[in-house]
């Protein structure tokens, strides 16, 4: 009898240790997923591309809310200008269509509180996790902005229309204009020349690259390019392929 009460705590033991074991190793193995990020060319909102049909939604040019297609409604985002590392927090809308070639629409206001240039409105959007450390942070200064939003003025600021027609602007591209399409990265050589060969095959553009980025990274891309005109059409034609996170990078 001692001997059967032996064994079933000692069975029972065991049981624990493994579900303990097991519950350990679940943990380890789902991390928190990373941020999206993705950096490339927004479009400053205007009521012209409404008009147009070229956003599908509107944007009230004092609010501090983007569209961007692969976050969901009210996931709180960085916008920061990569070209004056100037920065602000802001959300996501509702869903909206609007052009391929860029990442994101952003109000009138936060192109203005970043100083974006809209001849080259090059911007990084990065998701804000929200066990990130500069949440609480975050929260004060978008209520205060919420507070200020209504009753700050906009200045109006001239806009490019990258999708109908180019204009003259006051604001010069910077000093040097060249971009490569990051189209993606891969842990083996190999894999990325399949990717090349895929690309080559099933679309317009047949100058694809692969860049050994480090041991563990090899990265395929298009480029460079020294015009935003060249650049916005093989974006486009690469897009067909729909690839999840294709990004604009510039070269120093």
């Amino acid at each position: 009898m001692l001997y059967k009460k032996l064994l079933i705590l000692s069975c029972f033991i065991l049981l624990n240790n493994c579900a303990a074991t097991n519950l350990t190793k679940n943990k380890i193995s789902n991390p928190l997923d990373d941020p999206f990020i993705n950096k490339g060319f927004s479009l400053i909102y205007s009521d012209k591309f409404y008009d147009n049909k070229i956003i599908s939604k509107k944007i009230d040019e004092r609010s501090l809310v983007i569209f961007q297609k692969n976050l969901k409604k009210n996931t709180i985002v960085k916008i920061t200008n990569i070209l004056n590392n100037k920065s602000v927090i802001a959300t996501v809308g509702s869903n909206a269509v609007y052009p391929l070639f860029n990442n994101a629409v952003l109000s009138l206001r936060i192109a203005k509180k970043i100083g974006l240039n809209e001849n080259e409105p090059y911007v990084e959007i990065l998701e804000v996790l929200e066990d990130a450390v500069f949440v609480a942070k975050r929260a004060k200064t978008f209520e205060e902005e919420k507070k200020v939003a209504n009753k700050a003025p906009v200045n109006s600021i001239n806009i490019s229309d990258l999708n109908i027609k180019e204009t003259n602007s006051k604001n010069e591209l910077s000093e040097k204009f060249s971009y490569e399409i990051k189209i993606a990265d891969f842990y083996f050589n190999d894999t990325a020349s399949l990717l090349v060969n895929r690309i080559i095959k099933e679309t317009k553009i047949k100058d694809v690259k692969i860049k050994k980025i480090n041991e563990k990274k090899y990265r395929v891309y298009a480029g460079p390019f020294s015009n935003i005109s060249s650049l916005q059409k093989s974006f486009n034609d690469i897009s067909i392929l729909e690839f999840e996170n294709i990004e604009i990078i510039k070269n120093d």
